[in-house]
This record gives C-alpha cells, structure tokens and sequence, in this order.
C-alpha cells in the first residue's frame, strides 16, 4: 500500500453498491465471497448508499470471526455531504473530523486502516486537509491518509504541504483509471509514483463498458448501470458510444478474452493492474455471480503482445504537444523542458 508496510490484494472489493443495487444479504455473500477468494482489501465511504454500505460493512465486520476480520485492510472515504452531517462538506478540519467520526461509528471499528479525502477541496488550504489526517494517525482513529480525485498538480501540492510541515504523507491516490479511460498517466499516475503513494484504481471495468455488454446502436436496458440511467454519470451512454475508438478498443478487448479462453472483464482487470504503478483495482459488483466471475481476473496473467496490442490501441487522442507524440519524444531526449 504505497510508502507504506501494508500489504493488499490486487483486486480490492469495492462497496458502492451496497445498499443500492445490492440489498443487505447479496452484500454480506459479496463479502464472504470476496474473503474466501483471498481478497483482504474493503473500500467503502460514507456517501455510498448515504452511508448503508459502511453500515453493511459493520455488520459484516461484527458478526464475521474476528481471526477473518481482523486481516481485512479497511479503507472508507470523507469529503462530501451525507445526511447524518446536515449537509456539511469539504476537506476542512471540522467536516472530516465529523465524518470520520460517522464512518466509524457505522462501521462498528475504533479505527480504519485508511481514510481517504474523496476530492480536491479548493477552498480548504490543503494543509489543513493534511494537517488533519497526520492528526488522526497519531490519534489512532486511522492508520494511513490517502486521497482520491487528486489531479497531478494537486498530489504535489499535498505532499510539498506535508514535507513543509514534518506531516506524514498520505500513502495511496485513487483515480479513474481503464482501457477506457487512461488521462490519469499523463500527471495522476506520474505525480503518484514520484511522491511513492500507491495507486487504487477506481471503475477499472469504466462502469460495465469494459464487460463487453454493450453494442453499437444498442440502448443498454435491463437491470445494468446504464440501463437503468443510460445518462449516468461520466459513463454515460451516448458520450461514450459516439467515440469510435471506443467500440475499437472493445473489439480488441473481446479479441484478447477470445485468445485467453476467458471474458472481457478479466482481460480489462489484468490489465489496470499489470500497469506501472498500479497497486490495486477496485472492483464493483452488483451479485456473487459478477463477483466470483471478476475475481477470475487474479489468475490471469496476458501475454506481452497481448498487452501491447491493447496499450496501443487504447492510448489517448491528443494533440501533438505536451501529451502527444511530438511531446513524448521531446521529453525522451530531455528537449523541451525548462
């Protein structure tokens, strides 16, 4: 985990489901399952499910063992409104201060593993964002600080805030990160690796995209993100359908599963986690059966072309410069900086 002498799973179990899509007993067997698979890594937050999944969470943790509970690396995550703080929000000292002591309360533990800022606050001065999880460390509510969203220019901030103030650097950054979605290695990913935080990528399968579910002129419908909000969020169908170099990227990804014997899912998780830098892939399951059916993934390790041949297709559209090829070469010859 990071910088720091934690270990964790390479697929993480992510809890956004539960309480929403996922009802209380599909979310207990989702943990159960994730467990009996080796997994020892929960990500949870408290505006999941308007914090029912740190309660799910709980009650797993209460009525589970506790020499299985006890090896579970538990992370949740405070930044946003949720009912129980009366709309409170950001990154400041008082609001985190409230919403950990929520979290905790829900999730039934006198302390997490990890606590993670879940965005950039850009009114809070980002040392007081840090200043209050080297706070908690020492206080022992948390074992480690993380932070999500963070843009490249915004990691450096907080780790030069803390450097400046003989504060401990958060450990892990958590961003987007897919075949769909690779932005983040142009400042996220470099950013993360100079100031040695690990990496937990969120949404490694971009919202179902990567599962091969959706085809072209097909309106997704049933019971799936997008069919039952086909304008959800930054998945949302009809942003993501209209790129050709989306339905590129899916027909190699199916071409690459053909190859292995195994589904599109498992390739795009083999994938996030065989990169530079990745510690973890969060994964997101609405059932057991989708569940068991991505922790698959773990087993699979693709070739070297396989890899290439879905890195090359999958790379960005930029322009020229400072991203694009022109860019790239420049700076491999150590032109064009300064």
């Amino acid at each position: 985990m990071g910088s720091s002498g934690v270990s964790v799973s390479t697929l993480a179990l992510g809890t956004m489901t539960f309480g929403a899509e996922s009802p209380a007993e599909e979310s207990l067997a989702m943990l159960d399952t994730y467990v009996e698979a080796g997994g020892n890594f929960i990500d949870t937050a408290d505006v999941y499910a308007d914090g029912v999944s740190e309660e799910i969470v709980g009650e797993w943790l209460r009525s589970r063992p506790q020499e299985i509970t006890r090896e579970m690396v538990l992370a949740t995550k405070g930044r946003f409104p949720t009912s129980a703080l009366g709309g409170s929000l950001g990154a400041s000292r008082r609001h985190l201060r409230r919403a950990l002591t929520e979290s905790l309360r829900r999730l039934r533990v006198d302390h997490v593993d990890l606590y993670i800022v879940h965005s950039w606050d850009p009114i809070t001065p980002v040392e007081e964002t840090m200043d209050f999880l080297d706070r908690a460390v020492s206080d022992g509510l948390i074992g480690y600080g993380g932070i999500s969203n963070y843009l490249g220019w915004q990691v450096q901030r907080a780790v030069r805030a803390c450097d400046a103030r003989g504060l401990r650097r958060p450990v892990m950054l958590q961003p987007s990160y897919s075949l769909l979605r690779r932005e983040a290695e142009w400042e996220m990913l470099p950013s993360a690796a100079d100031a040695g935080l690990g990496v937990m990528a969120w949404s490694p399968l971009a919202g179902g995209w990567l599962t091969g579910k959706y085809s072209r002129g097909g309106v997704p419908a049933g019971a799936t993100r997008l069919g039952e909000n086909p304008q959800r969020g930054i998945e949302a169908y009809d942003r993501i359908a209209r790129d050709e170099r989306t339905w590129e990227i899916l027909d190699a990804l199916r071409q690459v599963a053909a190859d292995n014997d195994t589904t599109p899912a498992n390739v795009a998780l083999a994938w996030v986690v065989a990169q530079p830098g990745i510690t973890t892939a969060i994964l997101g399951a609405r059932t057991v059966e989708q569940l068991r059916a991505n922790l698959a993934a773990a087993s699979l390790t693709l070739a070297p072309e396989h890899l290439a041949d879905l890195t090359a297709i999958s790379i960005p559209r930029t322009g020229p410069w400072p991203y694009g090829p022109d860019g790239v070469a420049q700076r491999s010859r150590g032109v064009g900086e300064g």
